[in-house]
C-alpha cells in the first residue's frame, strides 16, 4: 500500500473542514488533560513558565509559513500509527494516573495528525515547534523527587561553607538545616532551585532562539544553566541565612521571601546573558573571521 497520497490544495475546503474537525476533536479528547495542566502552571511556581510556551510554538510556527505554505501537502498513512501510540500512551497515563505521560500523549497525536494530514516533509518544518511544546510539560514526580534533594542539600552545602569562610554568620550544618546562633534555617523544598532550574532553562531556549544564531552556543548556554541556577540559589541561602540571623525568620517570609526570589531569579537570568556575551567575545577574540558562523 502506498503510503502517501496525491498532493491536495490548501484551497481544498473539504481538506480544510476535515482539519477543523479533527482538531476540535483533539482538544475535546484532551480537556481534562489541558485542565489540569493549566491548572497546576498557574498554583505551581516551578511551572508557571508553562504559559509561555504554548506561544512562543506558535510564534515558531508563523516564522515558518512562508516555508510550510512551499510544502506540497501530502499525506501520509505512516501517521496513523503514530496517532494510535499517542492514545496508547493517554490511556495508559490515564489508567495508571500518570499525567506525564497523558500530557506527552498530545505532542505525539500532534505529530501524528500532522503526518497523516500533511506528509513527512512538513512534520519535518513542524518537529521543532511540536518539540519545543515538552517545556510546558511538568518533569515525571519520581524525577522530581529525585532531583530537589540533592539540589536542597548542596545549596546548603555551599551555603554553610560560604558564610564559614566569610565569617558573615557562625553556622552549623545539619543536613538540610543551617543552625545558625539565634535562629534555625531550613533549605526546604522551594528553596532547592529546582524552581529557578526549570523556568531559566525554558527561558533560555527562548533567549538563545533571539538571540544567538550558532546552534553550538545555544546548546553551551542550556548546558550552563544548572550551575548557574544551583549557584544563584546557594547565594540566596546566604543571603536569607544573614537576614534571619539579624532580622529574624519575618525578613524571610511573606513579601520578603518572594522578592528575594524574584531577585534571585533575574540574577540567574542577566548571569546567563552575561555568560553569553562572554562566550561571544571569547570566540570573537580567537576565531574574528568565523565569529558570525
Amino acid at each position: 500500500m502506498s503510503t502517501s497520497s496525491p498532493q491536495i490544495r490548501r484551497e481544498d475546503r473539504s481538506y480544510l473542514w476535515r482539519l477543523a474537525l479533527l482538531a476540535i476533536a483533539v482538544i475535546c479528547l484532551y480537556i481534562p488533560v489541558l485542565t489540569r495542566l493549566v491548572e497546576q502552571w498557574w498554583d505551581d511556581a516551578n511551572y508557571s513558565h508553562g504559559f509561555l510556551i504554548p506561544f512562543f510554538a506558535a510564534f515558531l510556527v508563523w516564522e515558518r509559513r512562508k516555508r510550510l505554505l512551499e510544502i506540497p501537502v501530502k499525506p501520509s498513512w505512516w501517521g496513523i500509527p503514530i496517532l494510535l501510540l499517542g492514545l496508547c500512551v493517554l490511556a495508559l497515563g490515564l489508567v495508571g494516573a500518570e499525567l506525564f505521560l497523558a500530557r506527552v500523549s498530545l505532542l505525539i497525536v500532534i505529530f501524528g495528525l500532522i503526518v497523516f494530514l500533511g506528509g513527512w516533509n512538513m512534520a519535518r518544518a513542524l518537529a521543532a515547534p511540536v518539540a519545543t511544546l515538552l517545556l510546558m510539560i511538568p518533569i515525571p514526580t519520581i524525577i522530581y523527587n529525585q532531583v530537589v534533594l540533592p539540589l536542597q542539600v548542596f545549596a546548603s552545602k555551599v551555603a554553610t561553607a560560604t558564610l564559614q569562610i566569610t565569617h558573615l554568620v557562625p553556622v552549623i550544618r545539619e543536613g538540610n538545616i543551617l543552625v545558625l546562633p539565634n535562629v534555625s534555617l531550613e533549605v526546604a523544598e522551594a528553596c532547592s532551585g529546582i524552581r529557578s532550574l526549570l523556568s531559566l532553562f525554558a527561558l533560555t531556549i527562548i533567549y538563545g532562539y533571539f538571540g544567538e544564531t550558532r546552534v553550538w552556543i545555544r546548546v553551551v548556554l542550556c548546558a550552563a544553566v544548572a550551575p548557574i541556577a544551583v549557584i544563584s540559589n546557594a547565594a540566596r541561602v546566604v543571603f536569607d541565612a544573614v537576614a534571619a540571623q539579624y532580622w529574624g525568620k519575618i525578613a524571610i517570609t511573606g513579601i520578603d521571601h518572594l522578592l528575594s526570589g524574584i531577585v534571585l531569579f533575574l540574577t540567574a537570568f542577566f548571569g546567563m546573558v552575561g555568560f553569553h556575551s562572554l562566550l561571544v567575545a571569547i570566540v570573537k577574540r580567537w576565531h574574528p573571521k568565523g565569529s558570525a558562523q
